[in-house]
């Protein structure tokens, strides 16, 4: 950055009594951090990388005290980046303010497929970090390895199980998806069926792959008791509200079975836990069954959390979790947005895929179109029934897609100070607000709602330095 933007940057920081998403603060006072190698890491493995700022002090009220020495803290910051896996390469900028120095390293962020970014002292495991409001965490093995899954492009959904044989696959559906595999295909059709079995990745060397076990055993659970559907119906609009007679939950059921099984038990499960307002056409005498959520919307969500959710080893004990509470309908799948996607482009772009053969072979069995059209489908369902639209959240490894009930509810108590606190306790991006607040332009939602927030100190951006970043998300401050 220039040093005029330095300075201005400073001063917004001293405004704001804050460190954020993409700002870091060191003294260097009376000499060089000796270590923060925790913060050329986090900032290399974000998108919008970041800025570590030296010379200011917080326990002295965001004042500037300067550095020790602006010259050697240059060639101290560049070796401690050389010790990084890959090595980091700082832009450093320098500026005076009230004649004390003050020194900027901007750390970009790098390819996604050269994460994570890493102290080589520490090695991968435990010197690989990852910015979190404004604190540098330590990565946990599942995130480093989702950035290795997608650089190697492995397939979890084709990983053999070990236990599983022929004898426990139902062979009505295996024939079904057979013959629909091979029709108008006849090039396929000629196949033996141990070749068909290999070609379509129904096995893998002679055994059974996860996604055959998934669409075709009679119970995958025995396999792996985890990958199924928690469905939990709460008192309130907040988990541990308790019923007049102390009942924790209004419906609770594990659902399990094949893939097909589990959406209709997923589907079967949010019918019977939310109201159904039957409307008679004054005209036609019609009735027309309206329910608190679009079937099709629901639908979608739940077939979204089983094609998409990660099927590694590190989240096989994970189960998808459906949460219906007062106001609102929680899906959430274990494994975040794979590879570059992010949550702005969701439905707007064609994303990799993480489990191509599980998506190809639901699509052949007529479960999903596999056309991307699933967040468009949601998007539209939901606001075709006077609803607010979906919110998707992507928070370290868990997907969330969150449905709200009832628009009245939306417009009577969304808007308020503290339902937007209470929103932003994660990271928003422009459009989730909008979204959430009922608003069709993000940038009147921004200048209406947040922009005042920021001014009285209870909202903060990731990215102090760039406002205006199309990456750019709110928080709530602590």
């Amino acid at each position: 950055m220039q040093t005029k933007e330095l300075i201005e940057l400073v001063k917004k920081i001293k405004e704001l009594k804050s460190e954020s998403q993409t700002i870091e603060l060191k003294t260097a006072e009376f000499g060089c951090p000796k270590k923060f190698y925790d913060t050329l890491s986090s900032f290399s493995n974000q998108d919008d990388g970041g800025v570590i700022i030296f010379g200011i002090d917080e326990s002295k009220g965001y004042s500037v005290v300067g550095v020790y020495d602006a010259q050697d803290l240059q060639k101290q910051i560049n070796n401690q980046c050389k010790e990084m896996e890959p090595p980091v390469r700082p832009l450093i900028t320098i500026c005076d303010i009230d004649g004390r120095s003050i020194v900027s390293a901007e750390i970009p962020g790098i390819e996604i497929t050269n994460r994570p970014c890493y102290y080589k002292g520490k090695g991968k495991i435990k010197g690989s970090y990852i910015r979190s409001g404004d604190s540098d965490e330590p990565m946990t093995d599942y995130e480093i390895y989702s950035y290795e899954a997608y650089r190697q492009k492995y397939q979890d959904d084709v990983r053999i199980v070990e236990r599983a044989s022929i004898q426990t696959i139902d062979e009505d559906k295996l024939s079904r998806y057979k013959t629909m595999c091979k029709k108008d295909k006849p090039h396929l059709s000629k196949v033996a069926d141990d070749q068909f079995n290999e070609l379509m990745s129904i096995t893998k060397d002679g055994r059974l792959t996860l996604s055959s076990v998934l669409l075709f055993c009679v119970y995958p659970q025995a396999y792996f008791p985890q990958l199924s559907i928690i469905a939990t119906a709460v008192y309130g609009n907040e988990m541990g509200e308790l019923g007049e007679s102390g009942e924790r939950f209004l419906d609770n059921r594990r659902i399990e079975g094949s893939i097909d099984d589990m959406i209709d038990g997923a589907l079967q499960f949010v019918k019977n836990n939310m109201r159904i307002s039957t409307i008679i056409n004054p005209e036609t005498g019609k009735r027309n069954d309206k329910f608190d959520y679009p079937i099709t919307a629901v639908r979608e969500v739940i077939l979204n959390a089983l094609v998409h959710r990660d099927y590694s080893i590190h989240t096989e004990g994970m189960p998808i979790q459906i949460t219906m509470y007062n106001d609102r309908l929680e899906v959430k799948n274990p494994g975040g947005l794979y590879g570059r996607l992010t949550i702005d482009q969701l439905g707007k772009v064609q994303p990799d895929t993480r489990n191509p053969v599980l998506a190809t072979a639901m699509e052949t069995l007529n479960l999903t179109e596999n056309r991307y059209s699933g967040i468009p489908t949601i998007r539209s369902e939901m606001k075709n029934a006077g609803l607010p639209a979906p919110v998707f959240e992507d928070s370290r490894g868990t997907f969330t897609v969150t449905l709200y009930k009832n628009s009245d509810y939306i417009k009577n108590s969304m808007g308020t100070e503290d339902s937007i606190l209470d929103f932003c306790s994660v990271p928003r991006t422009r459009m989730e607000i909008a979204n959430f607040l009922g608003i069709s332009t993000p940038t009147y939602a921004i200048s209406k709602y947040i922009k005042p927030l920021i001014k009285a100190g209870k909202i903060e951006m990731t990215n102090l330095e760039r406002p205006n970043s199309p990456n750019q998300k709110y928080f709530t401050k602590s």
